[in-house]
C-alpha cells in the first residue's frame, strides 16, 4: 500500500478561486470552533473529499466525536454509533465511508451487505470493544448459566452474535427490563453496567471493560469545573465512572446529551464525553459557552 509523506507534494490538493468560493458556507459555519489557518490545510482535502464521492456515489457516514471539519466538511450523515448504523441499512450509495472506528464499519457491513464499506484507518480500534471475544462470553456462560446476555452495541459483530440482545446507552435499562428476568451479564462496559444497575431492581453482572476517553474523568475534576465557573451545567456520558456521574446534571447518551442542551436553555455547558463532540455541539449552539475538558479518543 503506499503511504503519502509530506515530500509527495503532487498528491496535496488544491483549490481554485471557484472552489473556495464554493466552500466558504461550509466554514462560516465552523469558524468559531475551526481556526482560519487550521481550515486552510483541511480545505483542499474537504474539496476533494467532496468531488470524489459524488464521483463514486459514495456517502460518508460521521461519528461524533469526528473533527468539525469531517462532521460539517464532508459527511453525508453524522450520530452516534446507532444512528449511523441506520443510516447504512437504508442507504442508496454503492459505497459506504464510515468516519469511525472498525465495529462501526463492521455493522454497517453487516446492515448493507451489498456495499462495499470502507474505513480510512483500518488500525482504528476501540480500546471498550476489544476488551471482550466470544470465548470470554462462552466462559460466563458456563459461570452463569440461564443468565441472558445484553451487549452494547460498541462491540465487534462476532461478539453481538455470541450474545442474546443487544443494547445503546440510551435504551440499555429498557432493554435489561424487556428480558424479564432477576440477572443480567451485562457486556462490556462496567460503567455503563452500574449506571443502568442503579436505574433498575434487576441484577446486573458486569464486564471489567471501559471506554478509555470516558473513564479518564474524575468527580474531583467536576467539582473544580463548578468552582471555576459558577452556574455550569455538566452533561456526561454513562460510560464515565460513578463519581463522575454523580457530579453530573444529566446523564445520557450523546444524542440525548444535544437535546437535553436545547432543552434545559442552560447558557454554560461541560460535556463530559470526547473533545471534537463538544466542538461540533457548540456549532449547532453558538449562544452557549462550552467549557471543554479534552479527552480525545486516539482512534477517531
Amino acid at each position: 500500500m503506499n503511504r503519502l509523506t509530506p515530500h509527495d507534494s503532487s498528491a496535496v490538493p488544491t483549490l481554485d478561486a471557484t472552489q473556495r468560493k464554493a466552500l466558504e458556507p461550509i466554514y462560516a459555519r465552523m469558524q468559531h470552533v475551526v481556526p482560519e489557518v487550521e481550515w486552510a490545510v483541511h480545505a483542499p482535502y474537504v474539496a476533494a473529499i467532496n468531488r470524489l464521492k459524488r464521483e463514486r456515489n459514495a456517502v460518508i457516514l460521521a461519528h461524533n466525536y469526528q473533527t468539525p471539519e469531517v462532521f460539517y466538511g464532508i459527511a453525508d450523515y453524522t450520530g452516534d454509533s446507532l444512528g449511523l448504523a441506520q443510516h447504512a441499512a437504508h442507504t442508496d450509495a454503492d459505497v459506504i465511508v464510515q468516519c469511525g472506528v472498525h465495529f462501526m464499519a463492521e455493522t454497517s457491513k453487516v446492515l448493507s451487505p451489498g456495499k462495499t464499506v470502507l474505513i480510512p484507518d483500518t488500525e482504528a480500534g476501540c480500546s471498550l470493544a476489544d476488551s471482550i471475544t466470544p470465548a470470554d462470553i462462552a466462559l460466563l456462560r458456563k459461570r452463569y448459566p440461564g443468565v441472558p446476555v445484553v451487549t452494547y452495541v460498541n462491540t465487534s459483530a462476532a461478539v453481538k452474535a455470541a450474545s442474546d440482545i443487544c443494547c445503546t446507552s440510551a435504551n440499555a435499562v429498557e432493554v435489561v427490563e424487556s428480558l424479564g428476568t432477576d440477572r443480567v451479564i451485562f457486556l462490556p462496559d462496567q460503567y455503563l453496567g452500574r449506571w443502568v444497575a442503579s436505574k433498575t431492581d434487576v441484577q446486573v453482572i458486569l464486564w471489567q471493560g471501559a471506554c478509555e476517553v470516558h473513564e479518564r474523568f474524575t468527580g474531583p475534576q467536576l467539582r473544580e469545573y463548578r468552582q471555576r465557573h459558577p452556574g455550569i451545567h455538566i452533561i456526561a456520558h454513562p460510560e464515565c465512572p460513578p463519581d463522575v456521574l454523580d457530579e453530573a446534571d444529566y446523564v445520557g447518551s450523546t444524542t440525548g446529551m444535544v437535546r437535553h442542551i436545547e432543552e434545559a436553555g442552560a447558557s454554560r455547558v461541560v460535556m463530559v464525553t470526547e473533545c471534537s463532540m463538544s466542538d461540533n455541539v457548540a456549532v449547532q449552539f453558538p449562544s452557549v459557552e462550552f467549557i471543554r475538558p479534552c479527552n480525545l479518543c486516539p482512534h477517531m
